[in-house]
């Protein structure tokens, strides 16, 4: 096809073409669009495929000028990809169509190509493995969240103290010397940030069933620009209070919790637990620290529309609202590109080095899942497959492939946060 091809910008993976082309070509295809269109129509007063080509054309003029508008961009998009032997990266764009008649068409194309990943440098990197250790004070935290979330709350006729679940009526005028409404029934568990300082206080002062009234001022850092520093009248009204009561630390308490012969067994349990996230935790670092390091070495550009994938992708995964998404995606952006950056570096080296997972890799995987569960490979492999989850466990492998290679061609050192 003869066109025209204009590089108006190309700076990293972002190409803008201008594409012409020429009138003959124009005028060639819209007159075998006109009489495939001759050949099939019908017209009053003619038989199918009968009616004058002039006549056609004049009636069909929209739908046929449509018809060579679409055909001709997407031919001239071919004939840019070969010609120009563009690997795009994701959906071009076509902008600013002209298409007047008696004129070439001319339109703009927008995209993104493929960066090529050379990698020269992935070796000779220094990295400090550090582990976090797991101390008695970590272990007896864990305890206390796990009695924590077995609490129960009992109702007590006492002054609410902190870390008591309460029952209010609160009300506040909605204008500054305004008429006091009925107040809105609120549960509050005191000292969790969820009232204001000011209220808690004037909660704090109450017994069940009392009332009491009072300005209180809002705190210069509340959410509400609008409200920060404005002293209102409340009135509060204290229906209830709960106190939460955690289970003994006991033997019996271990065995609530899981199969173990008393607290000890518990605690061992919980350090082995504990021991085994700070080594994933420092594992972990260790893979991201490579991975920046090889960025920093070998700089390239990130597709644009990766990176809205990848936003695209947490905000569908987290269910963020229509209303906060603008927002997210500005805060997310970074996290996202360096997301983008690290797959594409293992890509990179998984296709360099010939360490993308196999199917063999894939089926001793499964074997071993299949081993951890007692059951058989093959049950295994059927509802990992009908959950889509292989391409998940593929891309594990490959990546454990590729950091493998990478942390021994790199020095590692061991280290430990005190």
């Amino acid at each position: 096809m003869d066109i025209q091809i204009t590089t108006k910008k190309s700076e990293g993976v972002e190409r803008l073409l201008e594409v012409s082309v020429p009138l003959a070509t124009v005028n060639a295809e819209e007159e075998k669009t006109a009489r495939r269109y001759a050949s099939s129509v019908r017209l009053p007063g003619f038989r199918p495929g009968k009616a004058p080509p002039a006549m056609v054309r004049k009636r069909f003029k929209d739908a046929i000028r449509q018809q060579v508008l679409e055909t001709l961009v997407q031919e001239a998009f071919k004939e840019v990809m070969e010609r120009e032997k563009l690997d795009v990266a994701a959906q071009p764009h076509v902008h600013d169509v002209k298409f007047d008649e008696g004129q070439p068409l001319t339109f703009e194309l927008h995209l993104e190509v493929r960066p090529k990943l050379e990698l020269a440098r992935t070796e000779g990197f220094r990295i400090a493995r550090v582990e976090t250790p797991v101390t008695d004070d970590t272990v007896a935290e864990q305890i206390e969240t796990m009695r924590d979330q077995k609490a129960t709350w009992a109702p007590v006729e006492e002054q609410p103290r902190e870390g008591d679940m309460v029952k209010v009526l609160l009300a506040t005028p909605e204008t500054s010397g305004g008429e006091m409404p009925e107040g809105s029934p609120y549960n509050i568990v005191l000292g969790g940030g969820q009232a204001i300082p000011g209220v808690e206080e004037l909660i704090m002062e109450l017994a069940p069933g009392e009332t009491k009234e009072r300005v209180v001022k809002w705190p210069d850092d509340f959410p509400d620009e609008a409200q920060r520093a404005q002293t209102k009248n409340v009135r509060v009204t204290l229906q209830e209070v709960k106190r939460k009561t955690s289970p003994a630390l006991d033997d019996a308490f271990a065995r609530e919790v899981g199969d173990f012969d008393g607290i000890d067994a518990l605690r061992a349990a919980i350090r082995v637990d504990l021991d085994e996230q700070a080594r994933r935790e420092a594992d972990a670092l260790v893979r991201q620290q490579l991975v920046d390091e090889i960025a920093q070495a070998n700089p390239f550009a990130v597709p644009p529309s990766w990176v809205n994938r990848m936003i695209d992708a947490y905000m569908q995964a987290y269910k963020i609202p229509d209303e906060q998404r603008q927002t997210f995606a500005a805060e997310f952006a970074t996290v996202a590109e360096r997301q983008v950056r690290r797959d594409m570096i293992i890509d990179a080296i998984a296709e360099q080095q010939q360490l993308t997972a196999t199917e063999k890799d894939v089926d001793d995987r499964v074997a071993k899942v299949a081993e951890q569960r007692g059951t058989d490979p093959g049950q295994v492999y059927t509802s990992l497959q009908k959950a889509g989850r292989l391409p998940e466990i593929e891309r594990s492998i490959t990546e454990d492939k590729v950091f493998e290679w990478l942390i021994a061609r790199n020095e590692i050192t061991s280290g430990a946060n005190a």
